[in-house]
């Protein structure tokens, strides 16, 4: 009962919070946030736990690194490794040794002022990528950007974490084994982890999609998701990055959007969650003991950061518009400071008190972030203006121009011309028996129901320009046209159909082009016909073409009256009566000019 009064607290705080600051232009980020500073033990005192709630919001987190995972191709990370590597790479290290200067000018340790310095040099990949996905702008200069500072930053938690033992000693004289030891069973573990998961999570995942139920589908996904987290963990890594390196090791497999599918619900409540709670856990006691302190510290956090990022950016090319919005976006502290700050505990780093305060920091310059980009958005966007060139990397664009839902003799046609023309396609296919025979062929398909509004999102359908639905049954694709229509009206949809009503089914669902699967090869076997008995292939070509015109003019109108069964017989009579005068009449002109060759 306990659990069921707090998920009822969290979900109304969640519900009237977070429209009314989106209403207000905050965004949903603030919205969490100040949900659950209102809900914590320091305001209403609604909730009593905030660290528990926090630890288990923290899968949200991790939800969110298997994703970024499952975007991470080796091709994509390529293209990306100056954003990467080379500006993610400078950034953390300028932000740590600046970072821990200040630390060790205000009194700390070189050990401590180290681990406060890696700390607060990371930024939240969580708060970022919500903040761009929220504006739309994850594709763009900055967002990109932003993106590979922040691979870089997940990546470096694992040789972070590795060389705490280092720094400090155990506080249990039997705790830790020998750092060099644990540092090494910790990479042996990594390297399994990926040989194995390289050889073993597609043939397992491919037995659960032959099971052909999609509950068991979400299932295996959660469990493969938590699984490798909590084997990281118990090694002493980041519950976070072994789902990220559990989502790498999948993302050039067949299952890719149907597994972001899959977990997108779960991390977008968990996500919300965790938001709420690390408001939860503001220590609003130390802030108002210490509040020139705290808030000056933060402040300074960002501007340190905000400055060394323009400036890392600047150099490695980015335009000023870019670096500056960059800049701003990864400003502040990130949630793998908690992480790096709880693991330093045990090794004697950081007394409690001053990690108290270095967490307290960090989630003040979290609660600032969303303000100082809306100040961007209204003031400096407009005063700034880019004159210098870009020369960031230009990654292959997230999705494809084209989806082709259903893979079958249709589907694969289409998929020849585009591939033949040089243009890059996304093909889902949910049978699974049907999926493992035409990737022997060497095709690109995913699995997936396109029927799933989230599966089509995951396949990037607010970005592509055009749908193909070329599945085999007309109920489910009528029902996907109008999901389209609703949710992606920007992107036209060109379908196949089985007959004349399901052709009228698709049109007035909404499709943008409609072709009769059968009507084509139809016509070309009669103008075959017609020349076998002795037409010439002239007549029987006109003839053919005839018939094609008046057939298409004559749905075009049954389009009117496509519910009236009565008038679409009538409507087929006409028509045959109209066709078979066309016809004559075409007969006796083709007879008029061989009667008279000189005309």
């Amino acid at each position: 009962m306990h659990l069921l009064i707090d998920a009822t607290i969290y979900l109304a705080a969640a519900v009237l919070a977070v429209p009314l600051f989106r209403s207000l232009g905050l965004g949903s980020v603030l919205g969490y946030l100040a949900a659950g500073i209102v809900i914590g033990p320091r305001v209403l005192a609604l909730v009593h736990d905030p660290q528990s709630i926090l630890h288990f919001a923290e899968i949200g987190v991790v939800f969110l690194l298997f994703v970024i995972g499952l975007e991470l191709r080796p091709s994509r990370l390529w293209v990306l490794r100056r954003s990467v590597f080379g500006v993610g790479g400078l950034q953390l290290l300028t932000a740590a040794v600046s970072l821990a200067g200040i630390a060790l000018v205000l009194g700390f340790g070189s050990a401590d002022a180290l681990v406060i310095g890696l700390a607060l040099g990371l930024s939240s990949t969580a708060f970022v990528l919500q903040l761009l996905a929220e504006k739309g702008e994850l594709t763009s200069s900055p967002g990109r950007a932003a993106f590979g500072i922040l691979l870089f930053q997940d990546l470096a938690v694992i040789p972070i974490l590795a060389v705490l033992p280092f720094l400090g000693a155990p506080e249990d004289p039997v705790g830790p084994p020998d750092p060099w030891w644990h540092s090494l069973v910790i990479l042996a573990a990594l390297v399994a982890f990926i040989a194995g998961g390289r050889y073993f999570l597609r043939p397992a995942l491919r037995l659960v999609v032959l099971a052909k139920t999609r509950e068991i589908f979400v299932a295996a996904t959660l469990l493969l998701v938590l699984g490798a987290a909590l084997a990281m963990e118990h090694l002493g890594v980041s519950m976070a990055l072994g789902a990220f390196v559990a989502g790498v090791l999948l993302a050039d497999s067949e299952y890719r959007h149907e597994l972001e599918a899959a977990i997108d619900p779960f991390k977008g409540l968990l996500l919300g969650l965790f938001f709420m709670s690390v408001g939860m856990t503001l220590d609003l006691g130390l802030l108002v003991e210490q509040p020139v302190f705290a808030l000056g510290a933060a402040a300074l956090l960002m501007l340190v950061k905000f400055v060394l990022l323009f400036a890392v950016g600047r150099m490695m090319g980015f335009a000023s518009g870019t670096a500056r919005r960059t800049a701003i976006l990864l400003s502040q502290g990130g949630e793998f400071a908690f992480v790096i700050l709880g693991a330093a505990g045990p090794f004697g780093l950081l007394d409690p008190e001053s990690s108290r305060m270095t967490i307290l920091i960090v989630t003040l310059s979290m609660a600032l972030t969303p303000l100082v980009v809306l100040v961007d958005d209204r003031l400096l966007t407009r005063w700034f203006t880019d004159v210098a060139p870009e020369r960031l990397d230009e990654p292959a664009p997230k999705a494809n121009p084209v989806i082709i839902a259903g893979f079958g003799r249709v589907g694969q046609v289409v998929a020849r011309v585009l591939r033949a023309k040089g243009v890059s396609f996304t093909a889902l296919e949910r049978d699974p028996t049907h999926l493992d025979f035409v990737r022997r062929f060497g095709n690109r398909v995913y699995f997936g129901d396109a029927g799933q509004l989230e599966v089509l999102r995951a396949a990037g359908a607010e970005e592509a320009k055009l749908l193909v639905v070329a599945v085999n049954y007309a109920q489910e694709s009528a029902r996907i046209v109008r999901m389209v229509r609703k949710h992606f009206p920007g992107l036209r949809v060109y379908a196949a159909a089985r007959n004349r009503q399901h052709a009228l089914a698709l049109r007035e669902c909404g499709a943008a082009y409609v072709v009769r699967v059968a009507f084509g090869s139809s016509l070309e076997l009669s103008e075959a016909v017609l020349r076998g008995l002795d037409s010439s292939p002239e007549q029987a070509e006109r003839v053919v073409s005839l018939f094609r015109q008046h057939d298409e003019e004559t749905l075009d109108r049954q389009f009117e009256f496509r519910r009236d069964d009565d008038a679409l017989m009538l409507s087929a009579r006409e028509s045959e009566e109209e066709l078979k005068l066309l016809i004559d009449a075409d007969d006796q002109i083709d007879a008029a000019e061989v009667e008279s060759p000189a005309a």
